[in-house]
């Protein structure tokens, strides 16, 4: 089996701008390379060659620098941005690439920096035996999320965060495993490939199977940056 894996690369970057004014920002380079290269290269480390790559804002760039091939990788893409006029948000532009996605897929964010994060087949082979719906990667807070997005049980279920300091609580690192029937009814009723070009938020989806026992996780502990600022983006260029 084929496991694809999707890029998400289709946002404004408001918080980046004047950086992402005239650059998207998963293209903004982080030691020396864009920061989308980053997970690509780790999914291509790991046998995973195979992504849909979602675009937007400024996304003929993206197409104009990778085209269909970067290095073992083949590149298809998804472009929200011409077919909409702009980005359907986290779950709507899974939806949209649904078809070219399969059954089992991973995702990450191509502005989130993770440069120890191993994307393994035997992850996957964990995932696809649990029969769960999405499986997330965890993070420790940082401190401009101090509040975490959600628990992780000892049982391995991921559940969310209830009342500020009740349980102890982590960030959401955007990278996961997902089944498609994840993005399907009766809590999602986005027909696959999204063809009204419907704007739809990943969490609900995820709160909702979590309350179903759906969503397992785990901890990473490697270097993680959300890079969401200019600030950020220098510090990790500076390290």
């Amino acid at each position: 089996m084929t496991i694809r894996a999707m890029i998400l690369a289709a946002g404004r970057g408001e918080r980046m701008r004047p950086l992402t004014d005239a650059c998207p920002k998963p293209l903004l380079e982080v030691r020396g390379k864009p920061l989308m290269q980053w997970p690509m290269d780790a999914l291509a480390a790991g046998g995973f060659t195979d992504l849909v790559v979602n675009t937007a804002w400024l996304g003929e760039q993206i197409g104009a620098h990778y085209g269909e091939r970067h290095g073992a990788s083949t590149i298809r893409y998804s472009e929200e941005g011409r077919d909409f006029g702009g980005a359907l948000e986290t779950a709507g532009g899974i939806v949209r690439a649904l078809p070219m996605l399969g059954d089992l897929f991973w995702v990450a964010a191509g502005d989130v920096f993770a440069p120890g994060f191993a994307f393994t087949a035997e992850a996957v082979e964990r995932f696809a035996a649990s029969g769960r719906l999405a499986h997330l990667w965890l993070v420790p807070n940082p401190d401009h999320n101090p509040r975490g997005d959600f628990v992780l049980g000892a049982d391995g279920l991921v559940a969310d965060r209830g009342e500020p300091g009740t349980v102890q609580t982590f960030t959401f690192s955007t990278i996961g495993l997902y089944r498609a029937a994840l993005f399907a009814p009766p809590d999602c009723d986005i027909p696959p490939g999204n063809p009204a070009g419907l704007k739809a938020a990943l969490a609900p989806l995820l709160r909702a199977a979590m309350k179903k026992a759906q969503v397992s996780g785990e901890l990473y502990l490697g270097p993680w940056t959300d890079v969401g600022t200019p600030e950020r983006l220098a510090a990790l260029n500076r390290a």
